[in-house]
């Protein structure tokens, strides 16, 4: 069976007696591992137990296929029900789990944790969500609505709250892999600690992320909207760090260029919205927030303004003697201020 949307939280809570074997799978990595260890912890509640967890990767299935049945029909030297995590497994694995779920061993459940299988046409996918004693559950990353959640579910249980403009600042650098916003916002519950109850946007700051990581974040937001100020902030932060000029040119010659890609769609008819989804790959939460505050201010010439300055300020980073950092800040200024001048108009 197929498991979406609030089916699949009960299900992590109480699963179905009926089901041997529940394959969880998606592009969200962390997801998949919170979601698996969530399950498996219904069975065995310490993981760490030799008598009753097993694990086993897809290679050491290649190597020996009968293991899986093995472990499957293993008995406890302690007692209890066993748990079997299946890691690194894919379509090529499909008959070996068909086989399984026609005629399952023992009484283990089988927790399968699988990488994206994008559609429908996937076998592996396919055999489970048909089986009555299979469960399905994809994991895509986060959407503004689940990080919020997240947020304010761990801010909760540590007794914290947090300010609006943390959150928002916060929300725009989550949500890609669950394990690392956990990991974020489990940092941030520890540098609380108990000196306040309020989390506000300098505490956000100063934990979350690599600080150059977030510095070019920010460069390249400031850049392409016009915050001339903040952008002169963020070159400085960027410097104090050691963050080299070119690569911050780099990272915003790609946000240009996907600026491009989505003006070409928009000049051809398609909405904003429209046009960030068709972009291959789609521009999703969180970087959609800044691509719908700076996509309204450039044109496609300016956009192509744009690229010969930043080509022109990398080559000049390379060849003259000048400092790269200052070539690199006078380049973005410039972009900042054609930003600007759009805004006002």
């Amino acid at each position: 069976m197929k498991l979406a949307g609030a089916a699949v939280d009960r299900f992590l809570a109480k699963p179905d007696a009926s089901v041997r074997l529940a394959l969880i799978f998606g592009p969200d990595n962390g997801l998949v591992r919170e979601r698996a260890t969530r399950l498996a912890r219904t069975v065995v509640p310490d993981l760490n137990d030799p008598f009753r967890v097993a694990e086993l990767s897809g290679a050491a299935l290649d190597e020996d296929p009968a293991r899986l049945a093995d472990e499957a029909a293993a008995i406890s030297m302690i007692g209890g029900r066993r748990v079997i995590r299946l890691r690194d497994i894919g379509d090529k694995h499909a008959k070996l789990i068909a086989g399984f779920l026609e005629a399952p061993a023992g009484d283990a459940l089988i927790v399968v944790e699988a990488g994206d299988l994008p559609n429908k046409r996937s076998a592996l996918r396919t055999i489970v969500e048909d089986a009555g004693n299979g469960a399905a559950i994809a994991c895509y990353p986060d959407d503004a609505a689940s990080v919020d959640d997240l947020i304010e579910q761990v801010l909760k249980a540590a007794s914290l709250a947090i300010e609006p403009a943390a959150q928002s600042w916060l929300a725009e650098r989550l949500g890609a892999d669950r394990a690392q916003s956990r990991g974020e916002l489990d940092k941030l519950v520890l540098y609380m600690g108990t000196a306040s109850k309020t989390v506000g946007l300098d505490d956000v700051r100063a934990v979350v992320g690599d600080a150059s990581e977030i510095g070019i974040d920010d460069v390249v937001f400031a850049c392409l909207v016009g915050d001339m100020p903040r952008l002169e902030r963020s070159i400085e932060r960027c410097r104090q760090v050691g963050e080299n000029a070119i690569t911050i040119l780099r990272a915003v010659s790609r946000q240009v260029l996907q600026l491009q890609a989505a003006r070409a769609l928009m000049d051809e008819g398609l909405q904003l919205d429209r046009a960030l989804a068709a972009l291959r790959p789609p521009i999703r939460f969180p970087r959609d927030r800044a691509f719908k505050a700076q996509l309204p201010r450039w044109s496609a010439p300016r956009l192509l303004d744009a690229v010969d300055l930043l080509v022109e300020a990398e080559l000049d980073c390379k060849t003259t003697g000048n400092p790269a950092d200052v070539l690199m800040a006078r380049a973005l200024m410039r972009i900042a201020g054609v930003a600007a001048r759009a805004g006002r108009r």
